[in-house]
């Protein structure tokens, strides 16, 4: 099998690919290994909801929720379902617009004794975000590859060049940067995102309030 590459995540940018929508609005996609979607989801203080079958349902129960506040949300809809990767199960939750994967306090939690990554965008104009967590420690993080903190900045460089991320200057105009990531993700993780994976997926969802400010 060959090494991850942005080229594998191509088709993010396809007309009818079933990310567009995460990219429209802004998304969140974790990974946590050794944990159920369950589990994720009560971390994450989540209200128990129901199982969506396909990511269809799920954009359709997400825009219900949104479309039931009258002025800011009060919470967001997330979806974790389980995968296979490196060293055993994965969770993988996902969510439009939510900021799951993001909140310190719950993937410290997540990643307790194992490894938690996540990556976001808010949309539009878009912040996109990498976080990797290890043994409840958030080990590295950036907006631009550069452009790094978290207790072990350097520790993913290599990786990052592999993938076309370059940790120490410009990064090739040509380069996908959220396809790079979603490579680098598959290359701690083990887990290849492919658009029938999310398509076809029975997400297991909950309603996971908004921080208060």
């Amino acid at each position: 099998m060959t090494s991850p590459s942005a080229a594998d995540y191509g088709w993010i940018r396809s007309a009818s690919s079933v990310f567009n929508y995460a990219l429209e609005i802004g998304y969140t996609m974790t990974l946590v290994r050794g944990v159920s979607p369950a589990e994720l989801l009560r971390t994450a203080g989540a209200d128990p909801r129901d199982t969506c079958v396909g990511i269809d349902e799920f954009i359709r129960e997400h825009g219900e929720i949104m479309f039931g506040y009258a002025s800011w949300p009060e919470s967001f809809l997330a979806g974790a379902f389980e995968v296979p990767g490196e060293g055993g199960r994965w969770a993988l939750a996902l969510e439009f617009g939510g900021d799951l994967g993001t909140r310190s306090s719950i993937m410290e939690a997540l990643s307790a004794g194992t490894r938690a990554v996540s990556h976001s965008s808010n949309g539009g104009k878009p912040m996109d975000f990498f976080h990797s967590y290890q043994d409840g420690e958030l080990r590295v993080t950036f907006e631009w590859p550069a452009d790094r903190t978290g207790s072990a900045p350097d520790e993913l460089n290599a990786l990052m060049r592999e993938v076309g991320l370059n940790p120490t200057g410009d990064e090739d105009p040509g380069l996908d940067r959220k396809a790079a990531v979603l490579a680098l993700t598959e290359r701690l993780t083990g887990v290849r995102v492919t658009e029938h994976l999310l398509r076809d997926a029975e997400y297991l969802t909950g309603e996971v309030p908004e921080e208060p400010y």
